[in-house]
């Protein structure tokens, strides 16, 4: 089995590639991205690297990679190459306006480059599973009408910034290709993302109910609580609230439920018996990996 994973040189992607490669030893990986392999997946992928191919290309220009991906027998597909124009929380970047800066880039790749890898992906003949990246950003800010509930795939959605509303039309585009073309479809939102994670399950299931899955941790967790876990392995770790004007991170405490809220994973729970680890122990993982990368790259 050959798996093309489009954005993967990103750290949700590639922990994704190498999960693949890992859970079967005649597995094959090939990678469409706008950029090489850096030095962190290179390391990462190091064991695999005989099985792993690396197609440098644009999603959103064919003539560059079709070529290049004729050789390989490909058999599931996950789409994720993105453009995600977000700020980063701090104050100063929490004034500026990332969508404005390229607007019609955000759209031609995150949309336009779908339709380009849907194009090519309904003329293969091996093909087992398209799953296209979707997001949580697909939701709208306030959500589920019975407060304290998690968020359910179905509803609640509308997106008002243009990541969002480029993510819902290529959820919607993938399921029409689907039903026009035969294809096994599917689109999965992952609520806000960090770390070590295992993303591989839907690949494989035996067949799809619905077209859409919620993959996430399926509670919230406040600041302060993650605060606290990190505490627990940096003694002396700590934060305080302070006024916009003096804070290092800006967040908006009112933001607790929608799209920032718990998302409901019953769904993929019931389709693949995937589920979340308890969020102290995934950070917990990171910061571990964070603290072996910066070992690997000292050296």
């Amino acid at each position: 089995m050959t798996l093309l994973v489009t954005g993967a040189t990103g750290f949700v992607m590639s922990v994704l590639g190498r999960r693949w490669l890992e859970t079967d030893a005649r597995a094959r990986l090939v990678v469409l991205d706008a950029a090489p392999l850096d030095a962190a997946a290179q390391r990462y992928f190091a064991p695999f690297m005989q099985r792993l191919s690396v197609v440098v290309a644009d999603v959103t220009q064919p003539t560059t990679w079709r070529p290049a991906l004729a050789s390989h027998a490909v058999t599931h597909i996950v789409h994720g190459a993105t453009i995600t124009p977000i700020s980063r929380g701090t104050a100063s970047e929490a004034k500026r306006e990332p969508e404005a800066e390229n607007p019609g880039r955000i759209i031609d790749v995150n949309v336009m480059g779908t339709v380009a890898v849907l194009d090519w992906a309904r003329a293969l003949p091996g093909l087992e599973r398209f799953i296209y990246v979707s997001s949580g950003a697909v939701y709208k800010h306030h959500g589920p009408d019975r407060p304290g509930e998690p968020l359910p795939e179905d509803g609640y959605v509308m997106p008002r910034r243009l990541y969002g509303i480029s993510k819902l039309a290529s959820e919607l585009v993938t399921e029409r290709y689907g039903d026009l073309f035969g294809l096994s479809t599917a689109s999965i939102r992952p609520s806000s993302v960090y770390g070590p994670m295992d993303r591989v399950t839907l690949l494989r299931a035996p067949r799809l109910r619905y077209c859409a899955y919620n993959v996430a941790c399926g509670a919230t967790a406040s600041i302060g609580e993650m605060v606290g876990w990190v505490a627990e392995k940096v003694p002396g770790f700590g934060a305080e609230i302070v006024p916009p004007e003096q804070a290092d991170i800006v967040q908006d405490p009112a933001l607790r439920d929608g799209m920032w809220g718990a998302y409901d994973v019953s769904r993929i729970f019931a389709e693949t018996g995937w589920q979340p680890r308890p969020m102290r122990a995934a950070l917990h993982a990171y910061m571990d990996w964070m603290a072996a990368e910066r070992g690997a790259g000292a050296r």
